[in-house]
């Protein structure tokens, strides 16, 4: 009979754990809350068991070890690293201790924890639903975020007292305790990291570059592996990582597992953000680190977990993996194009998409709601980097122009968040100002019946959306997806007078065009165009 494994989550992130466990020869008994989670069907046995609920996973895990046997538990990308410590300890299975677990799942106990060691770590306090409306015990720019969840979620910057009551409450709302923790802002790169822990040692596992845009939130729009800083600032952030390992009680001469962390470098050195007992989602673990080192942490980390000593942690080569997500502003998918022509790209390795034609989009505001990710490996940085964002490029995300939702993104332009596609400064702002309004003569236009207001300085400005289009490029993506025949203007001849022609005008698209495609990128350009002759005519910058 095969050894028995329990897997705690059947997601995508949990997809390479089941897959290796398998191809050691393990028998894979994988729990998640959902039956409909996308890894269920590669499991050898499938329960459905709410993650949360340590006593369930321990009574799974004791009716395994009663009937057979069960070599080890063991998750990787979930916040449930705790109830892999508590079954663990409880029925005498290779792991770390519960206490330790909860010390790198209670974002407030693992900073009293930092403090405690006198490492790097912000200012913080945690605060519960009483303490809303009092004055915020730090002086600001602050972080709001749940000390229980990851992903992002409920967690972002706040300047204000108006946003730091608002942004409580929301990190209040995502806590599964309900209790939120308020610290001190760091400026600064940030990086990630994951290691393998073995009887009190740990095996680094990848140093990342994360990408972080969009405050007040952070939204992490890729990272790349390995990082690209200096070999004494990569040693500087390690030992204040290895540092935190052992003051959270991960590494004791007995402790198996695996910790993730969250680093910043700021002017006045690394600071811990976080640091997790488990190794990480975000596909760093499961793919960016094996394709950029030719090591699989997660191996490792499943042998730990049944027992025997994790090797092949010497990595075999020396390439880049870069991962870059692509987003969508408002509204809900009518077609998604370019998918195919993406995963053939030269250097690309995956693609994972959350989206699908019907459903809901939003700009992101967390981890978990960006419309998917591509990765990609390569011998060096550039070509892996490059092979990432142009597939990423290649994906055009068509909206339905009946959403109203889309409709009042674009009628707010200039806000800080949700951004504009392309942000424009004071001339750009002016220069739009000024364009004529559109004129629409005769039916809802057709063919090659638009004719285009030129806007030469905004072509010329060298701006980029949120996946580094040009304003041309955008401009070749609504051609491409509505079939129309646009008028070209191209950015070299850009400053030169560009004039409409005359020819078939039954329509002009003036400002309201180059305010929706400056506002929501070749989105926000093709909803407007789509809807000409349905509504009126209103978007605008503020």
């Amino acid at each position: 009979m095969r050894e028995r494994i329990i897997i705690l989550g059947a997601g995508v992130m949990q997809g390479p754990a089941i897959k290796i466990a398998k191809e050691l020869g393990l028998f894979t008994v994988v729990a998640d809350g959902s039956s409909e989670a996308p890894c269920v069907s590669m499991a050898d046995q499938f329960e459905q068991i709410d993650l949360k609920d340590k006593e369930g996973i321990e009574a799974l895990a004791r009716s395994l070890q009663n009937s057979g046997g069960l070599a080890g538990i063991m998750t990787a990308g979930t916040d449930f690293s705790a109830t892999v410590a508590w079954t663990a300890e409880r029925l005498g299975l290779p792991g770390i201790p519960y206490e330790a677990a909860l010390n790198a799942s209670d974002k407030a106990r693992m900073r009293a924890c930092f403090k405690k060691a006198g490492l790097p770590s912000p200012e913080f306090i945690a605060i519960t639903n009483d303490a809303l409306q009092d004055k915020p015990p730090l002086p600001f720019p602050l972080v709001l975020k749940p000390v229980d969840n990851m992903g992002g979620r409920g967690c972002r910057r706040v300047d204000t007292i108006e946003e730091y009551r608002e942004a409580a409450a929301e990190a209040i709302r995502f806590s599964r305790s309900g209790r939120a923790i308020v610290e001190a802002f760091m400026d600064g790169p940030e990086f990630s990291v994951d290691a393998i822990v073995y009887r009190g040692e740990i095996t680094i596992c990848g140093l990342a570059d994360r990408h972080i845009f969009y405050p007040p939130f952070f939204i992490e729009m890729g990272h790349t592996m390995p990082t690209a800083f200096a070999p004494e600032q990569q040693e500087a952030l390690l030992e204040t990582f290895r540092a935190g390992v052992h003051a959270l009680g991960l590494a004791g001469d007995n402790s198996v597992g695996a910790a993730k962390g969250d680093i910043k470098l700021t002017p006045s050195g690394p600071m811990i953000g976080e640091i997790a007992a488990r190794l990480s989602g975000g596909y760093m673990s499961g793919w960016t680190y094996p394709y950029s080192s030719g090591v699989e942490p997660v191996r490792a980390a499943i042998l730990g977990a049944i027992g025997r000593e994790p090797d092949c942690l010497v990595p075999q080569k020396p390439w880049t993996s870069a991962e870059r997500a692509f987003i969508s502003i408002p509204g809900t998918v009518k077609t998604i194009t370019g998918i195919d022509a993406a995963r053939k790209r030269r250097f690309v390795k995956d693609l994972f998409l959350r989206i699908s034609e019907g459903g809901k989009v939003d700009f992101p505001r967390n981890n978990v709601s960006k419309c998917g990710n591509i990765i990609s490996a390569a011998p060096d940085r550039a070509s892996a980097v490059e092979a990432a964002e142009n597939a990423a490029r290649t994906i055009l995300i068509r909206l339905d122009p009946s959403n109203p939702e889309t409709g009042e993104f674009l009628a707010n332009a200039g806000t800080v968040f949700p951004p504009d596609a392309y942000p424009l400064g004071p001339a750009l702002r002016a220069a739009l100002a000024a364009l004529p309004d559109t004129k629409i003569q005769g039916q809802k236009p057709t063919g090659s019946s638009l004719q285009i207001v030129p806007f030469p300085a905004f072509l010329a400005s060298g701006l980029k959306d949120y996946a580094g289009r040009s304003v041309s490029e955008s401009l070749q993506a609504v051609r491409k997806l509505s079939g129309l025949k646009l008028p070209e203007f191209h950015a070299e001849n850009a400053k030169k007078s560009q004039k409409p022609s005359d020819n078939n005008r039954n329509t002009l698209l003036g400002k309201e065009f180059w305010s929706a495609l400056a506002r929501g990128g070749y989105q926000g350009a093709l909803y407007y165009i789509e809807g000409l002759g349905n509504r009126e005519q209103g978007t605008r910058i503020r």
